[in-house]
């Protein structure tokens, strides 16, 4: 690997071949893989109707330019609105791709109906919205902003969770309001009550855009198509990637007909709503939006997080956040990294955030049989006897 950049601190271990929720090195060792290419590998690996579906259509058409008519790109987009509640797709590759776009629709939209002095992004701490500059500046986290300064200006910040502080920040120049359902790379934080519905008023009190970055809490993660619908509170528009292609690249900017600002020559993406990846991601879309399917989600996830609940109660300070299969087990800074490096030693793979929360988030085809071997295998990196915890 010494020609790569060094961008991520890598474990020591190659998957060369994955099958189901198991990832296999050359040496046939198997990893039980409950962190899914942090919540992407939506339907686990070597799925047999994503193989097939993704094969036959690089057989046919890998790349077709947005300067035409794409018929699979279409169908995908009506999927996606036909299971949601908005009305117009853009489709791109990645996750900070698609908030990088919503953040130019919420200010196209805003200019254009009030001028340019409405412009500002309110986002909340802890927060992650991608790693190029709109999308960093959007992530309320300074340890992402060192050495890249200056961020953009017209962001501003406020603590997730705190409505009373998101509604001093809001004002006349508000554009839009970007906020994750679920945090999940900030440690798997769940809003307070009532936050969201407060922010869809705040938004609606000053003709701003209220915008939902599901990027790892939709495609079912959360035992709902996509969280916001688990929540009760429609925004204007939700981004979506890392699931949504089941570990194609594939992003999405989801919005309602009347916020549809961005038209030609407004923005675009070469490689956007390719065939390929359309491919994948309509196999995906028709799985998992099943009723049966995403019932069975939430059963196993409330299965994980009550036995995550019960292991927890034997540390102190210790909880559990999430919903569905994205669930973090917080330890704090001290046991964390302990437990994350037994379970490694043991072949199951998890998730270290913020150095004191182990990031679960299965593939959405998890075993139930797979669940007890991994909670095993975290209680044991725990210290905790399997017989002791129910």
């Amino acid at each position: 690997m010494k020609s790569v950049m060094e961008t991520y601190k890598r474990l020591n271990i190659a998957p060369e071949r994955g099958r189901g929720s198991w990832l296999f090195d050359a040496e046939g060792r198997g990893y039980l893989d409950f962190i899914s290419g942090l919540a992407t590998n939506t339907l686990g690996h070597a799925h047999p109707g994503l193989v097939e579906a993704v094969q036959q259509q690089a057989a046919a058409l890998i790349h077709c330019s947005n300067l035409y008519e794409i018929p699979l790109q279409a169908e995908v987009a009506d999927l996606l609105t036909g299971l949601t509640d908005f009305d117009r797709v853009f489709f791109c590759n990645s996750g900070t791709e698609a908030n990088e776009a919503a953040i130019k629709l919420a200010r196209k939209h805003a200019a254009t109906r009030h001028g340019p002095e409405k412009h500002e992004i309110l986002t909340f701490t802890s927060s992650f919205h991608g790693r190029t500059y709109g999308g960093l500046t959007a992530t309320a986290q300074t340890k992402f902003h060192a050495g890249f300064g200056p961020m953009l200006p017209g962001f501003k910040y406020a603590p997730f969770g705190d409505l009373e502080a998101a509604k001093e920040a809001m004002g006349g120049r508000t554009a839009a309001v970007l906020v994750e359902p679920v945090q999940g790379e900030g440690g798997v934080n769940v809003p307070s009550e009532g936050f969201l519905q407060g922010l869809r008023e705040l938004c609606d009190a000053h003709g701003a855009l209220l915008i939902f970055d599901e990027v790892q809490t939709g495609v079912g993660r959360t035992g709902h198509l996509f969280a916001y619908q688990g929540a009760g509170v429609v925004p204007d528009a939700i981004t979506s990637a890392k699931g949504l292609g089941g570990g194609v690249p594939v992003g999405a900017l989801l919005v309602k007909e009347e916020c549809a600002a961005l038209g030609p020559g407004d923005h675009g993406c070469t490689f956007g709503g390719n065939p390929l990846a359309m491919a994948a991601a309509k196999v995906v879309l028709e799985t998992v939006s099943e009723p049966a399917f995403l019932e069975e989600v939430r059963f196993k996830g409330k299965v994980l997080r009550s036995a995550l609940e019960t292991l927890a109660a034997r540390f102190p300070d210790a909880e559990v956040r999430g919903a569905g299969l994205l669930l973090g087990l917080d330890l704090g800074p001290e046991a964390a990294p302990e437990v994350f490096q037994k379970c490694l030693e043991q072949g199951v793979l998890v998730n270290l955030v913020g150095g004191r929360t182990i990031r679960i988030a299965p593939p959405l085809t998890v075993t139930r049989s797979e669940i007890r071997q991994g909670l095993d295998a975290l209680r044991r990196a725990a210290g905790v006897p399997a017989r002791a915890v129910a």
